[in-house]
């Protein structure tokens, strides 16, 4: 296993890390911790969640992936091992009125100190932990031009302001609660403003990463926000580095595998068009032509981006997540790189 350092702190992270928001919809208790148990033993270190999940999110389930992980923590007693993270909701996630079952009382979520602090605590209480490794906001409390959102609204209202947030876990690192403080879903405006608002008073911790979607159906990221990594060394969580399974090829023809996570949810319409269609065919197609399957090609290409800190790998089964690690060992021949850069620039981005 190969292991990176998370922003400029010491901490270091596998360039895996184990994804987990399936556990609670796709997956049984039972076999999460059988990932989990897994994961450990192939020198996975980094386990990432989130308080919405598992995903779909729904006031039902809400809240059963961290607690699946806080069984396992308290029968492995190894927690010095192992570098946890997960999320706190804010309010760009949706419209209005979404995930108000998240907050006691009943309020649409956003990330106020108020907010926050109660977040952390039913996070912890879940986990079954005292500290939280890395903890990050889900997504930012202003709406912008993420989740498949195609034009940035202009028209937003007002949302808590990233210095209020950054006051916030400034708290919550001085209590020893979390440790390290990252953002999900954010733009290169949303990581400059952190680290402006961060220098300002020293209280406010620096973020150290960012959680966004990369694979090779979006590259969005190499645009700025790659630049924004190497300068202020804030690193790459990448996740949906697979697009949801798309880039496996099971979907190809029309294909709604049983079980899989697109047949079963139609809400991730990102990934679900005419030109990732295409583009999925030639890397399929690339990947065969070398003897490489195409998912641990398109898993060895995100892990070898100098911005990526860590790669996020979710699985509903053993022997996925068996072959998902094994691209660690996948090496990429010059031809492969030249033919993946051919079909980027001929189908660029096409689910973002």
């Amino acid at each position: 296993m190969e292991f990176r350092r998370l922003g400029r702190t010491d901490i270091q992270v596998s360039l895996i890390c184990l994804g987990t928001m399936t556990w609670g919809e796709q997956n049984t208790e039972a076999e999460a911790h059988a990932q989990l148990d897994y994961a450990l033993d192939h020198g996975i270190n980094f386990i990432d969640a989130a308080e919405m999940y598992p995903v779909p999110p729904k006031a039902e389930t809400q809240g059963r992936t961290e607690s699946y992980i806080g069984t396992w923590l308290k029968k492995r007693k190894d927690r010095d091992k192992i570098v946890l993270a997960t999320k706190v909701a804010g309010r760009g996630g949706g419209p209005r009125g979404e995930f108000d079952w998240l907050r006691d009382d009943k309020q649409p979520p956003n990330l106020s100190r108020k907010q926050i602090f109660e977040a952390v605590d039913k996070s912890l209480k879940r986990l079954q932990t005292d500290y939280i490794d890395l903890y990050q906001t889900h997504w930012p409390d202003r709406l912008t031009v993420n989740f498949g959102r195609a034009e940035y609204p202009w028209n937003d209202e007002a949302s808590i302001a990233i210095a209020e947030t950054l006051d916030a876990m400034g708290e919550l690192v001085k209590a020893g609660k979390i440790r390290t403080m990252g953002v999900s879903n954010e733009t290169a405006w949303g990581v400059m403003q952190h680290l402006k608002d961060a220098d300002a008073h020293t209280a406010r911790p620096r973020i150290v990463s960012i959680q966004n979607p990369y694979s090779l159906l979006n590259r969005w990221y190499e645009a700025s926000l790659s630049e924004v990594t190497r300068m202020e060394e804030v690193g790459l969580l990448a996740y949906s580095p697979l697009a949801m399974g798309v880039l496996s090829g099971k979907y190809l023809g029309g294909a709604k595998p049983a079980g899989a996570r697109l047949t079963l949810f139609t809400r991730f319409t990102r990934y679900s068009n005419p030109r990732v269609d295409k583009a999925t065919e030639k890397y399929v197609a690339l990947a065969q032509q070398h003897g490489l399957d195409p998912s641990q090609m398109a898993l060895a290409f995100v892990n070898t981006r100098p911005f990526v800190a860590s790669n996020i790998i979710g699985a509903t089964s053993l022997e996925q997540l068996k072959a998902d690690i094994d691209s660690l060992n996948v090496k990429l021949p010059q031809e492969v790189l030249d033919g993946i850069e051919a079909i980027h620039r001929e189908y660029p981005n096409p689910s973002a």
